[in-house]
């Protein structure tokens, strides 16, 4: 069957299908009734309509997994296998935005400027993925900035619970019994293969206390610009306009990278011109003590 001739709402479930088969290594009709609102039934109908036309012996079923994995004769036909195509759809998967975005349709018009995507070895995610699931341990390389040469590293053992995008790459939250600490992992450092461990004791995502603990931080428009000046800002940020103010409530953990994402000077550089620090922490007694050393 010409995979142009299908409709446009089985083309993005088929593509959702080879999605999961590649990075998690286990599809199931629930991610298609999780990710489209619809019921099993038909959640296995298309299945069915997928693997006949499209995939026969390439995704066989697995009684221990409770679904079906790829074989080693699986090649997507309808997504192109890079690795942001999932993290997109994890991230973004019940948001009509997200979901013409994913399906990569050409408008006129208009223009997406797009970082080049890593490279991410798909069974290193699906082991993440698996190990974050079921609450296991991961022997994998990674070349940190910090470490000596790929050939002197030793390999470390990450105990991840979830996938983070901070708006311009991918990591992977995880206790690191190197560094006897959680911290933040870069998706596409990893190299060599991913190997599942499950001798360790468990240590979840509760434990993360930088994870659980949330901060406030209130985001203002550069007092050293004009009124009129600021209040442009505070709209192109979507601050309240009466207050010229933004207060945002996240993970200590992911404070950062929520600072980077909206471009605020942080630290604040007194010498550097306004202009070039448009958005701004307000230093109030609250934010200092909880997040100010971020």
């Amino acid at each position: 069957m010409d995979s142009s001739s299908l409709k446009l709402d089985l083309q993005l479930r088929f593509r959702v299908i080879e999605i999961i088969a590649l990075w998690e290594g286990r599809l199931t009709t629930n991610h298609l009734c999780q990710a489209f609102g619809i019921g099993r039934q038909q959640a296995s109908k298309d299945i069915n309509h997928y693997l006949n036309d499209f995939a026969e012996g390439e995704l066989v079923y697995d009684r221990s997994l409770k679904g079906y994995k790829p074989t080693t004769r699986f090649r997507p036909k309808f997504c192109e296998g890079h690795a942001h195509e999932y993290l997109q759809l994890l991230d973004r998967h019940d948001d009509l935005g997200g979901v013409l975005s994913f399906l990569s349709l050409k408008l006129g018009g208009t223009q997406v400027l797009d970082v080049p995507s890593r490279y991410v070895d798909p069974q290193v995610v699906r082991t993440l993925v698996q190990a974050a699931r079921d609450g296991l341990a991961v022997d994998v390389h990674y070349d940190s900035l910090s470490s000596e040469s790929p050939e002197d590293d030793p390999s470390r053992l990450l105990q991840p619970h979830t996938l983070v995008f901070n708006g311009f790459r991918w990591h992977v939250r995880a206790w690191c019994e190197k560094n006897q600490a959680f911290r933040d992992f870069v998706i596409s450092r990893f190299r060599g293969p991913a190997v599942l461990d499950d001798s360790r004791p468990k240590v979840g995502k509760e434990l993360d206390t930088d994870w659980n603990n949330k901060v406030s931080c209130t985001l203002i428009p550069n007092p050293r610009l004009t009124q009129r000046q600021q209040e442009v800002i505070a709209k192109d940020n979507g601050m309240e306009l009466d207050t010229l103010s933004l207060t945002i409530t996240v993970p200590r953990a992911l404070l950062a990278y929520y600072l980077k994402r909206m471009d605020v000077a942080h630290p604040y550089n007194p010498e550097l011109d306004a202009f070039y620090q448009q958005v701004v922490v307000k230093q109030d007694d609250a934010y200092q003590s909880e997040c100010g050393h971020s």
